[in-house]
């Protein structure tokens, strides 16, 4: 009992670590912004779900598809890290929420656009994310922790969810005003963990490509 419950515990402190809410939530406010609350609870719902489901693919056969396509974590590392800067520059340029979206096929396509990509993959199921599945998944060598690590996935998902779905109610109370400073700040930090993103998948590349080198 105390080693499902001690591992329940891990898997639920370490997804609500990597998948950080509060973190996403003003990215998600700033890409919003234009939309209804309808169709922003919509775009938390399917990028919060596609997170889940992607995190819960990856457990059961990300070591495997990273075998077969000769993918490594760090390349997925470095590419998102080259992602998160573009977006974090749009955000300290304030251009992120820029769209036009007169049309009603306009609008359906941006919200399915980007509820998948970017908030879904990367930002909600990054490379952090999609490690800790692989690993927790290798772990979890009795069907009962298997049960364990999917529960917590979408528990933290819905957490996740249940978050930006309340963002409409900051966004109101901070206004016009202070959602552009909050962009710009928030564009600033994503800059910086895009950096750190990148750097920590190409570390390890570049390390490896030195010693096959002097090898």
């Amino acid at each position: 009992m105390d080693q499902y419950l001690g591992f329940a515990l891990l898997c639920f402190t370490s997804f609500i670590t990597l998948l950080n809410p509060l973190g996403i939530m003003p990215v998600f406010m700033s890409m919003t912004e234009s939309l209804s609350n309808e169709e922003r609870k919509k775009t938390a719902q399917k990028a919060t779900l596609v997170a889940a489901l992607s995190m819960v693919a990856f457990a059961f056969s990300g070591q495997l598809l990273f075998n077969f396509f000769g993918i490594s974590v760090n390349s997925f590392r470095l590419v998102g890290g080259i992602i998160f800067f573009m977006m974090g520059y749009d955000m300290l340029q304030a251009r992120l929420v820029k769209v036009k979206m007169s049309k009603e096929s306009t609008r359906k396509k941006y919200v399915s656009d980007i509820s998948i990509t970017p908030l879904a993959i990367p930002m909600i199921c990054g490379p952090g994310a999609i490690t800790n599945s692989i690993v927790l998944m290798e772990d979890a060598n009795e069907p009962i922790l298997k049960i364990i690590l999917i529960s917590m996935i979408f528990i933290v998902c819905l957490i996740t969810f249940i978050v930006l779905w309340s963002s409409s109610k900051i966004m109101k109370i901070l206004g016009e005003t202070g959602n552009k400073i909050m962009m710009r700040l928030m564009g600033l930090i994503v800059m910086v963990i895009a950096v750190e993103f990148f750097f920590s998948g190409f570390k390890p590349i570049l390390i490896g490509i030195l010693q096959a080198a002097m090898a």
